[in-house]
This record gives C-alpha cells, structure tokens and sequence, in this order.
C-alpha cells in the first residue's frame, strides 16, 4: 500500500475560513446587550515598552479592541495628535515588525482580546502583501483598517485576509451613498468604520445633527449584512459616545483624545496611566 503523504501546510501557517476574533467578540457583547469599546494609539509610542503598558492599563481598563497605528511618515487620516506621536516613533525606529512584537507579547496575556492595525496601503504591499498578512497572523494580529485602500483594489487582499482569518475593516463616511455602503458592507468581514464627521481625525467640542442621521442611516442599510457599526473620529467624552450609540452604533472608537492624553502626561508614566485608566473606565460605563 502507498503511504499518504502529509497534507502541507500552507506557507507553514494554519489558514482559517472561520469567524475571525472580531466577529466573536462582537456577538458576546450583542448577547449581553452591550456595545464596543475600541480604543487608538499609535504604536510604540512614547516608547516600545511604555507603549506595551498602556496598551495594558487600556484592556485592564475596560478596552474591547485594541487598534495599534503603524508609524508612518505620511498619515493622511490622521489629525496632528496622531501625526506629531507617529513622526515622534518614527524618530524613535519603530518599524512594522515592532509593532508586530508589541502584540506578539501582549497576546501572551490577553490572548481574547482583538487586536487590529491600522496602516496605508504603502507599507502593507511595498513589504509584501500576502508576506505581510501571514507575518501578521504568525503575531497573531487579528484584523486590519486601511484607510486609503478602496474596495475596488482589495481583491486580493481580501481574498488573503479571509484565507487567515484575519478581520477587514472599511471606512464610511457621512455622505457615503446607500450603493457604496453595500460594497463597504460586503467586503468588510470584522465591522464597518464609520467616520463621524467630514475631515481628519481629532477631538471635537460636538458633533451636529447630521452625524447622528448618518448613523442610524448606515447602520440600517448594512444591518442586512449583519456586520456591525462602529463609529469613531472626535469622540473625546463620555457623552459624545453614549449619544453615537444612541443614534445606533455597535461600538465607539476612540483614538485622539486617548493619545493627547498620553503626550500631555509623557514624562509622568505614573499619572498618564492613572489618568488613562480612569478615562477608559467611564467610556466603558456608557458602553451598555
């Protein structure tokens, strides 16, 4: 009889089809008749090891998604919070493969817990893309939002990103049209990210009426998808993100808000922990 040969592995990683960890933690918390509470910060900053305590302190705190920005010289997205800290871990060498470390580590301890990157298209395919993808699921990254990546030129990047299980997330924007948010929808495999006003990302004073209709408008029309809405750009208190989840979002994002805290407290780790603890905790508390 002839022996079976060993079935091989592909790039010497287990691909999975299955539900992603974003998925699962989405469901948990509809079963609980909670809501998302995703949190920003710009990877490796103000440094590598302080970077990992404050994802930590985050978690700790009440976060249920960890997005880590790759550094990166030219962050169209981004307002000049996020831009000052990514040139700043620029300066500092923090590369992707970093980044990647910085969440190889922490999934040692919060092994449930997604984390996401948010990168631009220059550094995923100018390193590889599926090179890129498989190393991101060896460090066991579970998902990623490509801000400047439009679902017209992600076939094979979703084609990819499925194959390992990894979460895709695309942006929306207030106006996007009922079309566009169908094709959002049905490339998007972790939640649809919606961006709450026109612009960059940054902390803002209130959002107007127009936010609020595009959130409930979105979320219906994706809602045939059954992927989720999260929705972030400007949330900075409390009441921000318990009026975006009134109006129908899944989940709030915040990013700028979490990370001026960060600058304003950088040479005082101490009370920027402290203070970002405490921040994250009554996010968290509107999160039901």
């Amino acid at each position: 009889m002839k022996k079976k040969k060993k079935k091989k592995k592909n790039d010497e990683i287990e691909m999975n089809e299955n539900r992603n960890k974003v998925n699962v933690l989405f469901d948990s918390l509809s079963q609980k008749g909670k809501k998302a509470l995703i949190c920003y910060v710009v990877g490796g900053y103000p440094d590598q090891e302080t970077s990992k305590e404050i994802i930590k302190t985050l978690i700790n705190s009440g976060a249920d998604i960890i997005e880590i920005g790759i550094p990166f010289s030219d962050p169209m997205a981004d307002g000049p919070t996020i831009q000052q800290a990514s040139l700043k871990a620029l300066e500092k060498g923090i590369t992707p493969l970093k980044c990647f470390n910085i969440v190889k580590d922490l999934k040692k301890q919060f092994k449930d817990t997604p984390f996401l990157f948010m990168t631009y298209s220059n550094i995923v395919f100018s390193n590889n893309l599926r090179n890129f993808l498989i190393a991101a699921k060896k460090n066991r990254i579970d998902g990623f939002i490509i801000p400047d990546l439009n679902v017209e030129d992600s076939k094979e990047y979703l084609e990819l990103a499925r194959t390992l299980g990894l979460a895709t997330i695309f942006l929306s924007a207030p106006n996007t049209t009922k079309k566009r948010l169908s094709e959002i929808a049905s490339a998007s495999t972790g939640f649809v990210y919606m961006v709450s006003v026109f612009g960059i990302t940054g902390s803002r004073q209130n959002f107007e009426k127009y936010t609020f209709d595009a959130v409930q408008k979105t979320k219906e029309i994706i809602n045939r998808y059954k992927i989720p809405l999260a929705v972030g750009f400007g949330i900075s208190n409390p009441t921000d993100g318990k009026n975006i989840l009134k109006a129908g979002a899944d989940g709030i994002i915040v990013g700028s808000s979490v990370m001026k805290l960060i600058m304003d407290n950088e040479n005082d780790k101490d009370k920027m922990l402290l203070e970002l603890g405490n921040f994250i905790k009554e996010l968290k508390a509107i999160c039901k």
